[in-house]
């Protein structure tokens, strides 16, 4: 089966879709590299540099690649970026995903996969967060995502379009090949083994006194390969699940000074910190149920204990300090 990846020089798309290869699936790699990384797609996939804004691109890939499926995960993802643009957001995450679903209309491609957030259910009144949770997202781009989500349902409706939504919380750790290397880093464990490493000064914790065991914000952290596991999990059971929305997680949450304290044993390095006053719109505690991708994919996380995730991601950034190398062109 050939899979269009859609953004697959970033993160979690780059490492899903060595996580495809490895499972005897053709990857057809798609990323415009605006914040993406090329030497993180893997060799083995098929590269097309190609913008979601840009139907006429998009057009070609299809034409020439002819994918069976897509996973999708192109898109603006920070948060108070999105905030201070929101119309980035609602042209990148809802215009590019729309141009997408036409295409796959128009080449007879019935199977997605979409990479959605936890954005979408905004402050919890129930923790851990199940799947029906009501969605009030407080921010442009968790309201993008949810915009999207709907879109499909409309697409589902009227096309046959097979899909399904995977909601992730804090995606996580790295593969032996790949890791995370944001260019705006705003991820706690990346920014917390910069300060290990002495790239940045210091951690700033933004808040101390959250209704929370040690004061600190609580998150559910979930390693990207586990992501990847329940991409393709959903993919094979396609139409068995199609509509259906899954959180990804651990359904077990951290607190930031828990994280520290797991990065101090396992780098051997004090790691300097700072409190600052809470950010506006950051819940306390953030935790996802992981029953329904359990109990209707079989999924199991299998990677995810904070350890593992930290040890991958800290084993990985020592050798790469300053990310991918920009040099490497496709």
């Amino acid at each position: 089966m050939n899979v269009l990846v859609t953004g697959a020089a970033g993160y979690i798309g780059s490492i899903c879709s060595e996580f495809l290869l490895s499972r005897g699936y053709q990857v057809i790699a798609l990323d415009n590299l605006q914040e993406g990384h090329a030497a993180a797609v893997p060799p083995a996939a098929t590269f097309c540099r190609a913008d979601l804004g840009i139907r006429s691109q998009i057009e070609e890939v299809f034409s020439h690649h002819k994918p069976d499926a897509v996973m999708h995960f192109a898109g603006e993802a920070l948060v108070a970026k999105s905030v201070r643009e929101p119309s980035t957001f609602y042209a990148a995450n809802i215009a590019g995903g729309v141009n997408l679903l036409d295409a796959m209309i128009r080449h007879n491609v019935k199977k997605l996969i979409f990479s959605s957030t936890a954005a979408t259910y905004g402050e919890p009144h129930t923790v851990p967060i199940p799947e029906d949770h009501s969605k009030s997202p407080i921010n442009p781009y968790g309201k993008s995502k949810l915009r999207f989500e709907e879109i499909l349902s409309d697409y589902r409706a009227y096309t046959g379009l097979h899909y399904a939504t995977l909601r992730y919380f804090n995606a996580a750790g790295a593969s032996a090949e790949r890791g995370e290397a944001h260019r705006v880093e705003t991820h706690l464990i990346p920014k917390v083994l910069d300060a290990a490493l002495g790239l940045i000064p210091q951690l700033e914790i933004f808040g101390s006194d959250y209704p929370t065991p040690d004061g600190t914000c609580v998150r559910d952290y979930i390693h990207v390969l586990d992501i990847a596991d329940s991409h393709v999990r959903a993919l094979e059971s396609i139409e068995k699940v199609s509509g259906e929305a899954f959180n990804v997680g651990n359904s077990r949450g951290f607190s930031i000074l828990e994280v520290l304290d797991a990065a101090e044993g396992i780098t051997g390095r004090k790691i300097p910190r700072k409190f600052s006053p809470r950010r506006p719109g950051d819940p306390a505690v953030l935790v996802a149920s992981k029953e329904k991708l359990h109990r209707i994919l079989g999924w199991q996380a299998q990677h995810s204990s904070l350890d593992e995730i930290i040890t991958s991601a800290w084993t990985w950034k020592q050798k790469h300090p300053h990310g991918y190398s920009e040099a490497a062109s496709r």
